[in-house]
């Protein structure tokens, strides 16, 4: 049989209940109750987020779980002043960062070209910038769709110094830091009330 006479192969449709938990009834925590969040469900996360896709596979995201009281400290004198009761509440904080030198690891995540692509990037320090943040953020949305596959709720926040992020926890390093997620159980009225959609006909297009 040829490869054109082979049926295609067939994939998994999510259920209801998982388009629940990951899209239609998934929304961001504001506060998080006192339920500790273990190391192994925070690898769980990171074992089900690193299978996203990325340019070239360069897999650019890096995470710094915060899970103490004295790194939370830390990390809320550089937030937006609204931002800092929710992230000394929530019973982790992953900072979310994109390595500048991702393409160190080429070799490794992209063996059939891997030393080829790092040596085209060794000299492209504003290309490499660019492409780990974009790339970063593609990473970012699976992400928290792993922390909710986790069963935990997802606090994402932008209002943040990131200069001083990056001096206070990654000074030395080619990490450079991007979102703040809390990360958690839901705890005491948790939502705001459900903002719209934007219209499926300002949305879509077909050609």
């Amino acid at each position: 049989m040829s490869m054109t006479d082979r049926e295609p192969q067939a994939l998994d449709v999510l259920d209801d209940a998982g388009r629940k938990v990951l899209f239609t009834e998934a929304r961001t925590a504001n506060t998080f109750a006192d339920v500790a969040v273990a190391d192994d469900e925070l690898a769980m996360i990171w074992e089900l987020a690193r299978w996203s896709p990325s340019a070239a596979n360069g897999q650019p995201l890096r995470v710094l779980f915060v899970r103490t009281r004295e790194g939370k400290e830390r990390l809320v004198g550089h937030l937006d002043e609204g931002n800092r009761a929710k992230t000394l509440s929530a019973p982790a904080v992953a900072i979310l960062a994109y390595d500048v030198d991702f393409h160190e690891q080429m070799p490794t995540v992209f063996p059939a070209r891997g030393d080829m692509l790092r040596a085209a990037f060794a000299d492209r320090i504003e290309t490499r910038e660019s492409l780990a943040a974009y790339n970063s953020a593609l990473q970012t949305g699976v992400f928290l769709l792993a922390v909710r596959a986790a069963g935990l709720a997802a606090g994402p926040m932008a209002g943040f110094d990131k200069a001083g992020v990056d001096e206070e926890f990654f000074a030395g390093t080619s990490w450079r830091s991007h979102l703040v997620v809390n990360i958690g159980h839901p705890g005491a009225d948790p939502w705001f009330p459900r903002l719209p959609r934007v219209p499926v006909e300002h949305a879509l297009a077909w050609a």
